[in-house]
């Protein structure tokens, strides 16, 4: 098998062809209110930072990632306060035309039927080349613990800090991030907004939501909070910032 990584702006046909977004989030993940109005300008304005990685032989796309440019000084006092806030700095950069020093890692997504093959670690190493081939000092990620829905009742703050017997981070999507040499670095208890009406969060979660209060709910990080005199429900995911070692 033969992988290549291809940037959008590469090979545009690419786009279409990665794995479907319904296949690898849960539901609710992909009606972020931020979200929702950015991240198509994203895609479309800055494809040069959206690769593959691509099988050549099998002609299919095993997995893509999401990226984009923004400034940071360094300091973790001034990170995005969250990934809505991440989005939106690295579109305004692109349109105001200001010089970046950092890539911000936004989505990384496996195809179901590619996993178990070590493609994870693959689209971190891409992020890090691409980071390279842009002259940008550093990768920041504003990760979403792929454990945390087991313990969607525990702080964001404690969570990132657990660790099993050997030492290693118990989560394991951070934990591979640390492997590569990352950091922890600031939890977010309100990194993604994502809300609705309580009909439209019964049909993403599957469940009734027959009074206010707080709910937790199947493959969400955190509760969901519902008020259903005002027939809204709102939900904030935790994210962490990790912070890649900075390049040569």
């Amino acid at each position: 098998m033969t992988v290549r990584l291809l940037t959008w702006a590469e090979r545009p046909d690419l786009a279409e062809r990665g794995p479907p977004s319904n296949a690898v989030w849960p539901e609710y993940n992909l009606h972020g209110d931020v979200f929702d109005e950015w991240w198509g300008r994203l895609l479309e304005e800055l494809p040069e930072y959206q690769f593959a990685l691509y099988d050549e032989s099998a002609g299919v796309v095993l997995a893509e990632a999401h990226t984009g440019p923004l400034s940071w000084n360094g300091d973790d006092a001034t990170l995005p306060d969250g990934i809505d806030d991440a989005l939106r700095r690295v579109i305004a950069a692109r349109r105001a035309g200001r010089p970046c020093d950092t890539l911000c890692a936004l989505a990384a997504e496996v195809s179901p039927g590619a996993r178990q093959r070590g493609l994870a670690r693959e689209l971190l190493n891409g992020m890090r080349e691409l980071a390279d081939r842009y002259w940008l000092r550093r990768l920041i990620a504003p990760v979403r613990p792929s454990w945390k829905a087991r313990y969607p009742l525990a702080a964001i703050e404690r969570y990132v800090g657990w660790r099993r017997a050997d030492g290693a981070l118990l989560d394991p999507w951070m934990r591979l991030h640390e492997r590569l040499g990352a950091r922890v670095a600031t939890p977010l208890p309100e990194s993604m907004l994502i809300s609705g009406t309580v009909a439209e969060w019964e049909s993403w979660t599957g469940l009734a939501l027959p009074e206010s209060g707080d709910y937790v709910f199947p493959a969400g990080l955190a509760p969901l909070h519902v008020d259903r005199e005002a027939d809204r429900a709102t939900y904030w995911e935790p994210n962490v910032w990790m912070i890649h070692p900075e390049l040569a």
